[in-house]
């Protein structure tokens, strides 16, 4: 019926569009003048008052000073309001759970991080998710129940058929078919999960690399391997979530692989995951391997081989690349992505040299031909990507003035 609220078109849904783009433009560009306000989105002066002065008093921008250096009186500048909500996100691995809130603008404003080490959780998983959180929440200044909204990243993904963690059985507690219930129970605000590979190419889309670009594959090496697609600008997720879970995927070089979700590996894991790495260096000569966890041993050879002009170092980065390159020739083949992001410790560490080596080697093996980058976000990526998500749809919510 005409008139009603949300019917396209109508004075109402015509401001909550206005105020919406308001609100984007000031997250893009920081705080603004009214006139400025008013020239970016077209709107008249007298529109661009009623509209600063709708959102001010809904509490969603805030004067936060004026402009000076201009002739004239000074004006005032106007800021989304920090305030307005508050999301939080949450990277798991089978070590610690790392946490973070956020304001509105995307701020982090509390951090935390638990130690989660052994093959068995001391702690009930609920636990341990409500203290790492509270953790966070608590560094922020804040109460759990000014949270408005949560994104959990883990290695593999919850099949939405069954609510069961598939891909994932190196992280010990969260296979429990109650699990996404019991934290439901446990946690006031909307709950949403999501892989920890896909949380990085989200990251990189809105923050670094991939900006821009609606058609690209991450490929992630850390702990394990995996890869984002990302596909029309929308993250392919499969039937069961597991899109992306490359590790697995059967590649010229290694033995074929079998009972794969039981040995948590595949073929492409064994020829290019972090921990082919030392191995490899010392197959090839290379001397001080450094001791300790994988991940962090193949990060600083890697960094070292990306230094070096000759040598077993030098040999260490093209073999590499080779094996690199030889599980990307199937995914660029079959998906013909536009752009290939390269993320994780083993990757950024090569830098631009390693990325330059897979480049040359994958135009050689697959007859598409994307650009290959480095990441930009190497900062805690899957936290980032927790953030981004969360704040994406409480940002929906919150900014949606028509209700």
């Amino acid at each position: 019926m005409a008139g009603t609220p949300g019917t396209p078109g109508t004075p109402r849904v015509l401001r909550a569009m206005n105020d919406r783009a308001a609100l984007d433009l000031l997250l893009e560009h920081g705080p603004l003048s009214r006139t400025r306000i008013g020239k970016l989105t077209g709107l008249s002066k007298p529109t661009a008052s009623q509209l600063l002065a709708r959102l001010e008093a809904a509490g969603l921008v805030r004067v936060t000073g004026t402009s000076e250096g201009r002739p004239g009186p000074n004006a005032q500048l106007y800021a989304v309001n920090p305030v307005a909500a508050h999301a939080a996100g949450l990277d798991v691995s089978p070590y610690r759970i790392r946490a973070a809130v956020a304001d509105v603008t995307g701020r982090t404003v509390g951090e935390y991080e638990l130690p989660t080490p052994g093959r068995r959780p001391a702690r009930p998983v609920v636990q341990q998710v409500t203290e790492a959180l509270d953790g966070a929440v608590k560094a922020a200044g804040l109460a759990r129940s000014d949270v408005h909204r949560l994104v959990i990243g883990t290695p593999g993904a919850f099949d939405p058929g069954t609510g069961r963690l598939r891909y994932a059985s190196h992280l010990p507690g969260w296979h429990s078919p109650s699990l996404l219930d019991e934290l439901a129970a446990a946690l006031p605000m909307p709950v949403e999960y999501e892989n920890d590979v896909n949380l990085v190419a989200i990251a990189e889309q809105r923050l670094g690399a991939a900006r821009g670009h609606a058609d690209f594959v991450l490929l992630w090496n850390q702990e394990g391997m995996g890869a984002a697609l990302v596909l029309g600008g929308r993250l392919h997720r499969g039937w069961t979530g597991g899109a992306g879970e490359v590790g697995f995927l059967p590649v010229p070089g290694t033995p074929l692989v079998r009972q794969v979700t039981k040995a948590n590996s595949g073929g492409y894991q064994e020829l290019a995951g972090s921990q082919a790495v030392p191995k490899l260096a010392r197959e090839l000569g290379v001397a001080d391997v450094p001791a300790g966890p994988y991940t962090d041993a193949a990060a600083t050879l890697l960094a070292r081989a990306a230094d070096h002009a000759g040598g077993p170092y030098r040999e260490l980065l093209r073999t590499y690349a080779t094996r690199l390159a030889t599980g990307l020739a199937s995914l660029v083949s079959v998906l013909d992505p536009e752009l290939v992001v390269l993320s994780g410790s083993a990757l950024t560490a090569g830098g631009e040299v390693l990325r330059a080596l897979v480049q040359a080697e994958l135009e050689e093996l697959a007859a598409a031909r994307p650009r290959l980058v480095v990441g930009d976000v190497t900062e805690h990526p899957v936290l980032r990507g927790a953030l981004e998500s969360a704040l994406a749809t409480t940002r929906d919510e919150v900014f949606d003035t028509s209700r």
